[in-house]
């Protein structure tokens, strides 16, 4: 999941640096950012909802991890409600991308910390939910 948000991330960007400037970029960008914003979004709200309650009743010991992984994903929900804004304005593709910039650091930071700190556990972790419903929609 984390590979696919990342690459989404990745064409996201692209678009705005091929896209023409102006406004085009910034409706590209919409089009792009929307995919983007709502996947990881929701694959987020899922881990929150269903796997991170999961970890913590198979792994106590984790709770702290999983609180500041939760503390990461409001701070990333924030960052991606001013991009929205920031699109909803027709920003410039600067100020776009620097959004999108600040996006991508906290978003990486926050993959390798949740990957060293629950891949093993999430690869024997028995869950009975829609991988959907908990991963997102990628």
């Amino acid at each position: 999941m984390h590979s696919r948000l990342r690459e989404a991330l990745s064409v996201t960007r692209a678009s705005l640096a091929d896209g023409a400037p102006g406004e085009a970029a910034t409706r590209e960008l919409l089009l792009y950012c929307h995919g983007f914003c709502t996947a990881l979004d929701s694959h987020h709200q899922g881990e929150d909802r269903t796997l991170f309650p999961a970890v913590a009743a198979a792994h106590p010991e984790l709770r702290p991890v999983l609180r500041s992984l939760e503390q990461d994903h409001s701070m990333i929900a924030d960052l991606l409600g001013r991009l929205g804004a920031a699109v909803d304005r027709a920003a410039t593709p600067a100020e776009l991308d620097q959004h999108l910039e600040g996006i991508a650091a906290l978003m990486e930071n926050h993959f390798r910390y949740e990957e060293r700190q629950l891949l093993s556990v999430l690869e024997t972790l028995e869950l009975a939910a829609v991988p959907r419903e908990v991963l997102g929609p990628i």
